[in-house]
């Protein structure tokens, strides 16, 4: 009976054992095929495309194709800058023809095709480019070792065909065949105003290539890492693609550039394209167009004045080279005129790169002067386009001494026209040309220049106020009008001036003594300008802007600039009112007969240079006093009072708008022009129209 039970006991223990392998086979079993729907599952649906689409770029790829750059309008819609369509004949070889054996096996049928190509070349258009047949093989063209290209991409051979040579190349594109293929690619080349209108702020262009990996140039930087990584051919930039370079063609460049259509063609094992086989054509998508609000008449008009008044300046001041105007309107921020004189022509720029001898003729005058430090043309001028600001600050430090609590509007002055910083000093500080000046208040201070008012009622008193805090107590003032921090125009490499009155190697009583008439703070045409609408508003800081809408290439508007206050600065009425009043430099001549009561404020800066000093021309003003319109800006490097040198400038410019736009509201070119003696002006309209 024990063997019986101990049998049975066993048989239960086999089975039980057979069972637990049987479970766990069928568990395996389970676990296997899961495994492999889940891995079937993932081929297909995960990672089927990307299989897919690496198979076919193993035997595909994209040739991009680019788009009909933007065009940049005027505001009175005359187009500045445009693209002109060319036609450009592109070969792709269609075998190895680089220096290995196999190579120069191949190159006797390509060098008798380059030689037949080049003599339809002189026979079609003798005028035009002749390249040699070391030119043509060469890695500029054909780039036989592939060193610019890869192997299937098509090489630019030709530029700008004539009609002869556009008929004989479409019928004979297949004359080449198995050595390589030809196609007329219609492109575009860049075409600037020939009146040359806002040169530096309208910009020019350059090669991709060549501003890549520059250092100044950021935004094209951080593209040409990111396009590493990305595959979408509409976004590729070609090494030799012309792209904006400086100016709105480089604020602009995302806008104005459009996106690239591609050709896919089919490649052999070798990377060679195949002939005939282009598989897929997707079009360029053309650029967005531009609207600037600057004015192509206002704008000629003030290149016209500056470059008048350079030439005039000349008899009296022999180192005065350039000029610096900048005209914003006061309630929307709309720049209408902006010029940095001399300029020249954008033209040289439009194939994106440019001749050293032109480039030797303009290396002075490519910068933007009107916002950052501008070198000048002559080189015996050692003056920047950055200067001080002189009188034309006075306004400001009243305005600052108001609200400091160092004086009040009607507070008394008794100018004597010199004043001393101390005992010890014993040369002093004059007014311009040692004026006495008597009895003044805060309004006559700013009216009559009166550099001793700006010295013992501000300078001083600031100091006593604020001890060694006053030169974060002043630079705050400055920031808040928009001296020392950049205006945010929409342009690039704007600067943000230079304070000296941080400078320490001088006392403080002497930085604030000439920080208060405007002896220590170098800045902008178009900080100044900025400066002076907020003169004008009462206190709102706008943004400048010279682009006013961007539209498709269905005309639809697709961005608006808005209206953007930066800050506003706080101060009373009273105190408004005051220094607008004060803005009334007597001038002599160059504003007989403006028609509207105007504020305006005259500076001369001084600078040593030279071994001597040197006075800058400045002026500030804005038309009407009452519901102003137009803020101008002008400075004249080295060209002596700014009431003699600037002034004359700013007046054609007022006139300029008026007669556009109209100070009150009225465009002038809408009356009737007459002479002086009341007879019509014949052909005065049409003339403006025409601009």
């Amino acid at each position: 009976m024990k063997v019986q039970d101990k049998d049975r006991e066993n048989e239960m223990r086999r089975q039980r054992g057979f069972g637990l392998r049987l479970n766990l086979f069928f568990f395996s079993v389970f676990v296997i095929f899961s495994v492999i729907i889940v891995r079937t599952a993932m081929l297909q649906f995960v990672e089927g495309p990307e299989l897919k689409q690496e198979a076919v770029s193993r035997v595909t790829r994209d040739i991009p194709m680019q788009p009909v750059r933007g065009t940049i309008y005027s505001a009175d819609k005359v187009p500045i800058a445009y693209s002109v369509p060319t036609q450009t004949l592109y070969a792709t070889p269609l075998k190895n023809y680089s220096n290995d054996e196999a190579g120069v096996k191949n190159r006797p049928e390509l060098k008798k095709a380059v030689n037949e190509l080049l003599a339809k070349f002189k026979e079609l258009n003798p005028s035009g480019e002749q390249p040699t047949l070391e030119e043509m093989l060469g890695k500029d063209r054909l780039d036989l070792e592939n060193i610019k290209h890869y192997g299937y991409m098509p090489r630019k051979i030709k530029s700008d065909l004539n009609e002869a040579e556009i008929a004989y190349f479409k019928e004979h594109k297949n004359e080449f065949s198995g050595i390589m293929t030809l196609e007329i690619v219609e492109e575009t080349k860049r075409q600037y105003d020939p009146d040359s209108v806002a040169v530096q702020t309208v910009g020019y262009l350059s090669k991709f290539k060549s501003v890549r990996e520059n250092k100044n140039f950021e935004f094209y930087q951080n593209i040409y890492k990111s396009q590493k990584t990305n595959p979408n051919p509409a976004l590729q930039y070609l090494e030799d693609e012309i792209v904006g370079y400086y100016g709105l063609e480089q604020e602009y460049q995302k806008a104005l550039r459009g996106e690239n259509g591609y050709k896919r063609i089919e490649v052999t094992p070798q990377s060679m394209a195949k002939e005939g086989g282009t598989e897929e054509i997707v079009a360029p998508k053309k650029g967005n167009d531009i609207w600037m609000s600057i004015d192509k008449y206002v704008q000629t008009e003030t290149e016209k004045a500056i470059s008048s008044q350079i030439q005039t300046l000349r008899a009296t001041h022999p180192y005065v080279s350039t000029g610096f105007a900048v005209a914003m309107e006061v309630d929307t921020g709309n720049v209408v005129a902006m010029a940095s004189m001399p300029d020249f022509d954008a033209n040289y720029y439009n194939t994106g790169s440019i001749s050293a001898e032109h480039y030797n003729e303009i290396e002075n005058l490519y910068v933007n002067g009107t916002i950052r430090a501008k070198a000048p043309d002559d080189q015996r001028n050692k003056a920047e386009s950055v200067v001080y600001m002189g009188s034309t600050i006075k306004p400001l430090s009243v305005l600052i001494g108001l609200k400091e609590g160092l004086f009040g509007p009607s507070t008394y002055y008794f100018d004597k026209g010199i004043t001393y910083l101390n005992e010890s000093d014993k040369k002093g500080i004059k007014n311009a040309g040692g004026h006495f000046l008597g009895n003044i208040n805060p309004r006559t201070a700013i009216e009559k220049s009166s550099n001793t008012f700006m010295i013992e009622k501000v300078g001083k008193l600031l100091l006593s106020k604020y001890g060694s805090g006053v030169i974060d107590a002043w630079d705050q003032h400055m920031k808040e009008f928009g001296l020392g921090v950049p205006t945010k125009v929409d342009l690039p490499g704007e600067q943000s001036g230079t304070m000296d009155y941080t400078n320490d190697k001088e006392s403080l009583l002497t930085r604030m003594a000439y920080a208060s008439f405007g002896q220590q703070g170098k800045y902008t045409t178009m900080q100044l300008a900025q400066y002076t609408t907020m003169l004008a508003n009462r206190g709102e800081r706008l943004q400048p802007h010279i682009v006013k809408k961007i539209t498709d290439s269905n005309g639809t508007v697709v961005w608006k600039a808005p209206r953007t206050v930066l800050n506003k600065a706080e101060y009373p009425d009273e105190y408004w009112d005051l220094i607008q009043k004060g803005m009334n430099t007597q001038l002599e001549g160059s504003f007989d007969g403006f028609p509207y009561d105007y504020a305006r404020k005259t500076g001369t800066s001084t600078q040593h240079i030279r071994g001597t000093d040197i006075d800058n021309g400045v002026f500030v003003a804005f038309a009407p006093r009452e519901n102003p319109k137009l803020a101008v800006a002008v400075v004249v490097p080295e060209g002596g009072f700014g009431s003699q040198s600037a002034a004359p400038i700013a007046r054609k410019i007022f006139d300029a708008y008026d007669y556009q736009y109209g100070l009150d509201g009225v465009p002038k070119k809408s009356l009737p022009q007459t002479n002086p003696d009341g007879t019509p002006i014949e052909g005065a309209e049409a003339a403006a129209d025409g601009q």
